[in-house]
């Protein structure tokens, strides 16, 4: 069926943590007090904004690459890769899929963050790419670290990475953010519990040897589902 005939699913809200959950403070300021304003239909059925392959640089999804200056970024180096699916598990092509971090040491390039730890000068902790005919994305980067962010004492944030994706359509862009098998500290993370708990591992990549490259980095994989009852976690 044709992305711009099919019907618009609406969004399994119960697949969603809600927008004000007491542990995870910065809610009760900015989650929504008022009934939301519904999309109109006219809008959720355009096509997703155009980007090309012609539009994506040689190292854009490379983070070990894209902003070398004198030298590689420090760290441990991995592979993100997976796919990118609509609702009925169909895979989404030419997709935009971008992705930002911290750095190994657990510090963002960023004049908002002040965390007491370096700078990596060859690592921006940002990157992009698109999908392919099957939906994949991969990207080259390092493994970010953990870092205090203010919540709760003694809070810090787990090992993780953000996503943006977008799909068929402007309504189904998706913010999202994965994590890393083992972590120690999701247990206390208010962001990664804030969702029902039999959804929480569809957040945690999967760690695989096929993807890992000898000698090289760690491979990670973490599909992404963008509406429906298998919807991945949105932000």
């Amino acid at each position: 069926m044709n992305p711009d005939t099919r019907p618009v699913v609406p969004r399994d809200w119960s697949t969603q943590p809600s927008y004000v959950f007491p542990m995870y403070k910065s809610t009760g300021l900015r989650g929504p007090k008022q009934a939301l304003v519904p999309m109109p239909h006219a809008l959720a059925d355009r096509n997703a904004p155009v980007y090309e392959f012609a539009q994506m640089g040689r190292y854009d999804n490379d983070l070990t690459m894209n902003a070398r200056v004198n030298g590689e970024p420090l760290g441990e180096r991995i592979i993100v890769t997976g796919r990118v699916l609509d609702e009925d598990g169909r895979p989404v092509r030419n997709t935009l899929v971008e992705i930002w971090q911290a750095n190994a040491a657990g510090r963002y390039v960023h004049t908002i963050d002040q965390h007491d730890a370096p700078l990596d000068p060859n690592f921006l902790g940002a990157g992009r790419c698109m999908t392919d005919d099957q939906g994949r994305y991969t990207f080259k980067t390092i493994k970010p670290g953990a870092y205090p962010w203010g919540n709760h004492p003694n809070a810090w944030r787990p090992n993780h990475i953000h996503l943006s994706l977008f799909g068929d359509y402007f309504a189904s862009r998706l913010v999202t953010q994965m994590y890393f098998p083992g972590d120690p500290l999701l247990d206390y993370d208010p962001m990664f519990m804030s969702l029902p708990e039999h959804l929480r591992g569809n957040l945690v990549s999967r760690f695989s040897l096929d993807v890992t490259q000898p000698d090289y980095a760690l491979g990670y994989v973490f599909d992404i589902v963008l509406r429906g009852p298998k919807a991945t976690r949105f932000e």
